[in-house]
């Protein structure tokens, strides 16, 4: 066990990141990742492929075994692979906020994306850029990036996470449908201090399905 502990351990300080951090990310108490690598005990399989899932770039064979690479071997394993300047290599990555600064990417035809990513698993998204706030922690943490792509309201999948804009507010929540008709419930995942709320689908002018979101790195 401790072999694979100590992988976790290897990921997150390749991601830069504390093992804390990490519980976090991946939505378990704390304690959970570090007290079992204290104890060299087992951990519950559902925190694994919360890993896996936030971390598509790192190759499950190699975390679980120890064998062969640590990356995919079709994934880029350095900043410089995963982050490019030229168009076309990557996914668009714009340095705007979408709770602050999203209408930038609409109403200035100048601007231009900061950089293009590529890491496997995002390959849907049409856009990258910075998100704020603690309403979706710990799955989306402030100063993360979150990989977005637009849909319709006709494609929302209830129970899942949706970047909304409406002529009043930019927000990231888990949509849900309400019973009072024409009407969404907005589902904060801290709901220690945030409030669910709910808006009128008429309300809506855009909206995109949140792809995944990752500490930036760059």
């Amino acid at each position: 066990m401790m072999d694979f502990l100590s992988r976790i351990q290897k990921l997150a300080e390749n991601e830069g990141i504390k093992i804390g951090a990490l519980e976090r990310l991946i939505g378990a108490s704390k304690g959970v990742l570090s007290r079992a690598i204290a104890n060299n005990t087992d951990i519950q399989s559902k925190w694994l492929v919360a890993i896996v899932e936030n971390y598509p770039q790192y190759s499950t064979k190699w975390l679980l075994t120890g064998e062969g690479a640590m990356f995919n071997n079709d994934t880029p394993n350095t900043v410089e692979q995963v982050v490019s300047n030229i168009p076309g290599t990557g996914i668009p990555y714009y340095d705007v906020d979408f709770i602050g600064g999203f209408d930038e990417i609409f109403n200035c035809q100048a601007i231009v994306p900061q950089s293009y990513i590529k890491i496997q698993g995002f390959d849907k998204a049409d856009f990258w850029c910075n998100v704020s706030g603690h309403s979706m922690e710990p799955k989306i943490n402030h100063g993360d990036i979150i990989a977005l792509h637009k849909c319709r309201v006709e494609d929302i999948l209830y129970g899942e996470i949706y970047a909304v804009v409406t002529d009043s507010i930019r927000t990231i929540k888990i949509i849900r449908k309400s019973k009072q008709p024409g009407m969404l419930r907005f589902i904060p995942i801290n709901i220690e201090n945030y409030d669910e709320k709910e808006y009128a689908v008429s309300e809506i002018l855009y909206i995109y399905k949140v792809i995944g979101s990752i500490s930036k790195f760059f």
